[in-house]
């Protein structure tokens, strides 16, 4: 199979190393970089990476949200016509979310799509935190974001 590299910083990653034949080695080589200067260390920072999958939509709906948020980062979704991944990280983000803090559960400062612990943070804490930001995204946007991470 043929790596996808419809992932814009993908994609200028690579060529900026000088790679068009990405081998499987530089290819996650290159994912680790990229997720390393966007992710915090969860040994320094409680973290569990991307807590929202990005949403897929028809088509008709992203550009509806187009009309009012022209800047709207969506991906194409290979081999499906009728379907868009949005940038959930996008969607936290412009619904005010990025960098902000209940009590010690946050929204990361450099990645939206990562909530973070400062602290004493319980589960229940990030748990209220993430049903916030839903609740904010799918009024602001109309679109419904699910936790990638697992829940018990």
């Amino acid at each position: 199979p043929r790596p996808n590299l419809s992932y814009r910083i993908l994609a200028d990653s690579l060529r900026n190393k000088g790679i068009t034949q990405p081998g499987i080695r530089e290819l996650s080589e290159t994912v680790m970089e990229i997720r390393r200067s966007k992710l915090p260390d969860p040994a320094l920072l409680g973290n569990a990476g991307s807590f929202f999958k990005n949403p897929e939509v028809p088509v008709q709906f992203c550009e509806a949200i187009k009309k009012e948020f022209p800047d709207l980062v969506a991906f194409p979704l290979p081999g499906n016509e009728e379907l868009v991944k949005l940038a959930a990280g996008w969607l936290i983000e412009k619904a005010g979310w990025k960098g902000r803090r209940i009590g010690d559960a946050g929204v990361h400062e450099k990645q939206a799509l990562v909530l973070v612990n400062y602290g004493k943070a319980t589960g229940k804490d990030i748990l209220n935190l993430a049903q916030e930001i839903q609740a904010d995204v799918k009024e602001k946007f109309g679109v419904s974001l699910e936790p990638e991470v697992n829940i018990w």
